[in-house]
């Protein structure tokens, strides 16, 4: 599998990284219901064997514990094992309540506590989850942690998640930010405009999250699964799973599967594929419950779309993104 340089640091990762976020289970409000371990380990550890050379993961997902699951698909692992990324400022209470926290304290504790789920000396890619809704200092606060951590030898590199353009000139005062890690998907361009340039400008690595939109360009999504989604699944709150967007996505993902056919492939494979065409993208999460669900979507760091094939793509997803 092709690799390519992650941002200002030494990491060449693979264009298709292995999302944990689904495999941390149900039982809080940001899951994506219930999930075996089991599975989740198979998936892991057939991502590795695909060539597959990093994780993505975050403490808050599943509460900490996707992050023991991931340790637990490394244990006994033979030979080199894959990068490991996971995030901070995000913490929850003995009920599962999630909130923000940007403290230098609680940035530090939570490093202490990924170490230890995950079970390693050093985190490859270290993140911030999300950046504070106002302007005041807990930005600063947690990337001078995340920077003094770094020199500490705690992690290696530090990035940002859902930051615009403006949050990252914040943090890059303090210390350089090696990666950006943004939702982009066909029917979730918004980073196009602005914050994409921005960062191939400045050589800051980008490894976007739900290139399928959270599965429904997989081309397994359809209304009778979407309506069927139970109450412990965040989708089940989301517009893009109800009506009228659903039909519209439905019709996407139906020519989706039109330029698949052509090659071979899944529409789930021609939507990752679509977002990796841009050349400030380094490479994009995708998830996987099981090992089946990995074996039909990394192929797609490996095909190449025509200039006719992006055509028909974009025309589609211009329909699908009228209101």
């Amino acid at each position: 599998m092709q690799t390519r340089k992650l941002g200002n640091s030494d990491l060449n990762i693979t264009h298709i990284g292995f999302g944990a976020w689904a495999i941390g289970g149900g039982g809080w409000e940001f899951g994506w219901g219930n999930q075996e371990d089991n599975d989740s380990v198979a998936a892991i550890k057939r991502a590795l064997e695909l060539g597959v050379n990093w994780i993505d993961t975050a403490a808050v997902y599943g509460t900490g514990h996707s992050e023991e699951v991931v340790a637990k698909a490394l244990g006994g692992l033979h030979g080199a094992r894959p990068y490991i990324f996971t995030k901070c400022s995000m913490v929850w209470d003995e009920q599962r309540k999630v909130r923000n926290e940007y403290s230098a304290d609680s940035i530090r504790r939570e490093c202490e506590a990924s170490l230890r789920r995950l079970q390693v000396d050093v985190i490859d890619l270290y993140q911030m989850h999300w950046p504070p809704a106002d302007n005041g200092g807990g930005l600063e606060e947690a990337w001078q942690t995340m920077a003094a951590l770094q020199k500490e030898g705690k992690v290696r590199w530090i990035g940002v998640s859902n930051f615009n353009v403006e949050q990252l000139k914040r943090a890059q005062k303090i210390a350089p930010v090696t990666s950006l890690q943004p939702p982009y998907s066909l029917i979730r361009r918004q980073i196009e405009a602005e914050i994409l340039p921005y960062c191939e400008k400045r050589g800051i690595g980008v490894i976007s999250y739900s290139p399928m939109a959270s599965g429904l360009l997989t081309g397994a999504m359809t209304r009778e699964r979407a309506a069927a989604l139970p109450a412990n699944d965040f989708r089940s709150r989301g517009a893009e799973f109800k009506e009228p967007r659903l039909s519209k996505n439905i019709a996407l993902v139906e020519r989706l599967r039109q330029v698949g056919q052509r090659l071979g492939r899944s529409p789930g494979e021609i939507a990752i594929t679509w977002v990796l065409r841009h050349p400030a993208i380094t490479g994009v999460i995708v998830g996987a419950r099981n090992a089946k669900q990995v074996e039909g979507v990394v192929g797609a760091g490996d095909i190449t779309l025509t200039e006719k094939d992006i055509a028909e793509i974009e025309g589609a997803a211009a329909i699908a993104a009228t209101r």
